[in-house]
């Protein structure tokens, strides 16, 4: 499993490769901007970008020189052209792959793979997912493979739905995630009531042993999403009150 960003201004495209790879087992984010996936890039850590040249805002070729001045992820360019020199000076300019579409989602799995093999990249590396396939996050331990979670080695009783949210957000430690994309991503929703998402924020708060009042893992940020993190380590008790103790 990978944690991939499709970027791809196609809602047609990105709606079927993000239906895909999902199935496929990968964790995916999606945009439709350059500008969109720098910034994506800057705050979430990815195993592979997926690039679309024809974007509207800046042409994908473009956009891959300003991802290589920020990070170094693996990225695979989709594009229409099939001109030898284009797709070499793509490859020089830090692409570590191609594909001209049209192509099968089992074509660019295959490529994924290889790259990730090569490069290092997937499971296990840079301490999410863990070998076994698992996200963990402190105590918390969310396998998207076998669809299992576990807080402090029990195991959690989730609905689908209550682990398809806790897995998306699982897979973005620390980043404040718009409920909008959560209605899009998780519920496969592009436009719906935010009732539903407090809702199963609540379910899945009660399951963790927390509340909205007292978080621990689950934090609301008013007007903007929600974001999953590590609990915070209690202050330390003053020496003077230890005195007063003994």
């Amino acid at each position: 499993m990978a944690r991939l960003l499709v970027v791809e201004d196609d809602p047609f495209v990105r709606s079927a490769l993000i239906r895909q790879l999902t199935e496929a087992s990968h964790t995916v984010r999606s945009v439709g901007t350059a500008l969109e996936a720098l910034r994506e890039v800057a705050q979430v850590g990815f195993d592979l970008v997926i690039l679309d040249l024809g974007l509207p805002d800046l042409d994908g070729a473009q956009a891959l020189k300003m991802l290589r001045g920020i990070t170094d992820v693996p990225v695979i360019v989709a594009t229409a052209r099939d001109d030898e020199a284009e797709i070499i000076r793509l490859l020089t300019d830090g692409a570590d792959d191609y594909l001209v579409k049209p192509f099968s989602v089992a074509h660019l799995t295959a490529r994924m793979a290889a790259v990730m093999r090569r490069t290092g990249r997937g499971a296990g590396t840079a301490g999410e997912p863990a070998p076994s396939g698992a996200l963990r996050v402190a105590g918390l331990s969310v396998d998207p493979l076998r669809r299992l979670a576990e807080l402090d080695g029990l195991a959690l009783d989730l609905t689908r739905r209550e682990f398809d949210l806790l897995a998306y957000l699982a897979a973005r430690p620390g980043v404040v995630v718009p409920r909008k994309e959560l209605l899009a991503e998780v519920w496969q929703q592009s436009y719906g009531d935010d009732q539903t998402i407090d809702v199963h924020l609540s379910w899945l708060r009660r399951k963790l042993g927390e509340t909205a009042a007292r978080p621990r893992y689950l934090h609301t940020v008013r007007g903007v999403g929600v974001k999953l993190e590590p609990p915070q380590a209690p202050p330390p008790v003053p020496p003077e009150a230890l005195m007063e103790q003994t």
